[in-house]
């Protein structure tokens, strides 16, 4: 896009042009000329002079009076904004008479260059010499015909200049101060008068590079596009620029107001003048154009465009390109309207300070350009964006799906109590794993080892997560096996684990366990601990009540430890409940732990024949109470386990009472 607009710059279609002239007229609005000097005067046939002296075309004889007048009032030189094209018929020899006052004075007349030949005016203008310095032949608007006064008239004449004038829309901005009737140059009215009015022989003009050229009159230096047509800028209008002819013919004109003032006539009367509207948002008589052109030459007060200013806005629009293309992609999204309103304010008080010092800078087109690279690439980093969403969208949705295979892996690898042990009666067994994210490291086991012993597990790998949940089916195995392998106790079972365990553990993860073996038979209860959290009994009759246990470090922490075996000897209808730290150490929204008295309080405020399923369900319900809508902290896993007795029918409840009594004692 940017390549797109530097060679749409650089082509200069004439569909930015109507562009580059709104920003060249606003700064014409804004900063109008000053008039500082005045050396030429409009004077006006306008309504006054047409009440007085009748209606135009007056008489060619007061044309003849009216111009001596202007050269007895002092006048440098008289320019004739008007064509005597057709012989004056109302007086004898009015033309005649016009013609000698010509001869006598300095005057200019006006040509109008016609794109095709007239037949009344069939051979090419006479005109002063120009002398052209460039090699190649400069490219001056070309007509093909020309009007121009009566060959007596136009004889009499001391130079003859063109009055065409550039609008393409209708808005006069250029004026010719050179162009081509036929194979003759002519130059412009306004030049024309000031070569007249200084006595100069002739006008050279060469070409000076990048676009421009310069018009030379003695010592003057006028400067011009390649085309031969001048920028005017202009000033408001000024009642002091105009005289009224009337007021020249009959005597009333103040003494010395024309004296060595270069003197323009044209029609101003209504309904007769030919007005142009202007950047300044006037309309303006066409001899006011070539006195405010003469009043620049003066002023020394020009506008120039050179090609050079072309090469200027490219460099102006690469730049911020580069800018946009580079910059944003490494912004945030906030930094993106100063990126592009900074440049754009610097290409205004640029266009603004060129302006100032008489440069046609179009600081417009490249900041058209530099807002199109700009919205580019923003649509193109919300496309990328919108891409990267999606992408992350299928990634998360990929994630997901595999976090809950994963989550369902991990389920299918915890054992159902309810279901393995539905025809067990000598013991009772529940237990609940929630993992704090889709998967977690929390782990649970529980089976026979033989027709009489239950061997169940309860542990907790370090970290949460993904890494924790491969951790924790690699320990599960690793201990079931060792489990089923040798039927030792706890400890040594513990002690085996530790050593393969630590074996395949490269990110040094760390294991807590709470390991058992229970004697359906009789409720021996023998259990060893890795760094796990105590597990809690509940004796009938009793308080909820800590099972100590010196035990040993996390598996995984210190090699070739030896665990130590501990006994229990478990009362019918006694109940064991074992949890991890994730209970314990649930934290509410003022980070608050849940604490092991808040779970002995709530152990000890439930019925003493509470079933395993109730205990797991109101442990759990406390805890998502406590936490509320604080995010869970680690993994929650609860084990019960009661044994009833050593038969199918262990427990009897007397008629009279509560009193338990055991029946195979």
């Amino acid at each position: 896009m940017l390549a797109a607009c530097l060679a749409l710059l650089a082509l200069e279609p004439e569909v930015l042009a109507p562009l580059r002239n709104h920003l060249f007229d606003s700064y014409q609005r804004l900063m109008p000329r000053e008039r500082t000097s005045a050396p030429a005067l409009v004077v006006a046939i306008d309504d006054t002079s047409l009440d007085a002296r009748g209606q135009w075309p007056w008489p060619r004889s007061v044309i003849a009076e009216l111009v001596r007048k202007l050269a007895q009032a002092g006048a440098l030189a008289v320019g004739l904004d008007v064509l005597f094209i057709e012989p004056d018929r109302s007086v004898a020899g009015a033309d005649a008479a016009l013609a000698q006052a010509l001869r006598e004075h300095k005057v200019v007349l006006a040509i109008v260059g016609q794109s095709e030949p007239d037949r009344r005016f069939p051979r090419a203008p006479q005109a002063t010499p120009v002398l052209t310095a460039s090699e190649r032949e400069l490219p001056l608007p070309q007509y093909r015909g020309h009007l121009q006064s009566l060959p007596e008239i136009d004889r009499a004449a001391a130079g003859r200049g063109l009055i065409n004038v550039d609008s393409s829309d209708r808005i006069i901005r250029r004026l010719d101060l050179l162009g081509r009737v036929g194979e003759v140059t002519v130059p412009g009215f306004a030049v024309e008068l000031l070569r007249i009015a200084t006595d100069v022989p002739s006008l050279a003009v060469r070409e000076t590079g990048r676009g421009e050229a310069e018009v030379q009159l003695g010592d003057i230096a006028i400067p011009v596009r390649a085309d031969g047509r001048f920028w005017i800028h202009y000033g408001r209008q000024d009642a002091e620029r105009l005289v009224s002819a009337e007021a020249v013919l009959s005597g009333t004109l103040a003494p010395g107001l024309l004296r060595d003032k270069l003197v323009l006539v044209g029609i101003m009367g209504s309904g007769l003048q030919d007005s142009h509207p202007t950047p300044l948002g006037e309309r303006i008589a066409g001899v006011e154009l070539h006195a405010q052109a003469l009043e620049q030459v003066f002023d020394g007060r020009f506008l120039r465009r050179p090609g050079a200013a072309l090469w200027l806005e490219a460099a102006l629009l690469a730049a911020v390109g580069l800018l946009c293309v580079v910059l944003m992609s490494r912004l945030k999204p906030w930094a993106y309207g100063p990126l592009l309103i900074g440049p754009l304010a610097a290409f205004a008080l640029a266009g603004w300070a060129a302006f100032r010092a008489g440069w046609l800078l179009d600081i417009a087109t490249p900041a058209l350009g530099a807002t199109v690279v700009f919205g580019a690439m923003l649509s193109a980093l919300f496309a990328e964006a919108d891409r990267q969403r999606r992408a992350l969208r299928e990634t998360q949705a990929r994630v997901e799906g595999e976090l809950n295979a994963a989550r369902r892996i991990q389920t299918g690898l915890l054992p159902s109590p309810r279901e393995l042990f539905a025809a067990e009666r000598r013991f009772q067994l529940a237990a609940l794993l929630e993992p704090a994210r889709t998967v977690g490291g929390d782990f649970y086991d529980c089976f026979m080892v033989d027709g009489n012993r239950l061997f169940l597990i309860v542990a907790d790998v370090s970290g949460k997560g993904l890494p924790a949940s491969l951790f924790m089916a690699l320990s599960k195995s690793l201990i079931k096996s060792i489990a089923l392998r040798t039927g030792d106790d706890p400890g040594a079972i513990l002690t085996r684990a530790n050593g393969e365990i630590a074996r395949d553990n490269p990110e040094s993860l760390f294991v807590t366990a709470f390991v058992a073996l229970l004697d359906a038979r009789i409720g021996t209860l023998a259990f060893s601990n890795a760094g796990h959290e105590p597990p809690w009994a509940r004796p009938r009759g009793g308080a909820p009540e800590r099972v100590e246990h010196s035990g040993g470090p996390p598996l995984c922490v210190m090699t070739n430890y030896e665990y130590p075996t501990e006994y229990r000897r478990l009362a019918p209808g006694e109940w064991l409940c074992i949890v991890t730290d994730g209970i314990t150490e649930a934290m509410n929204a003022r980070q608050a732990p849940y604490g092991a008295g808040r779970l002995r309080e709530l152990l000890a405020a439930l019925p003493e024949d509470a079933d395993g399923e109730g205990v797991v369900a109101a442990l759990r319900q406390d805890v998502r109470g406590y936490v509320g809508a604080s995010e869970p902290s680690d993994d929650l896993t609860v084990m019960y386990l009661r044994w009833n007795g050593p038969g199918e029918f262990a427990l009897e409840r007397k008629d009279e009472g509560d009193e338990l009594t055991d029946l195979d004692a």
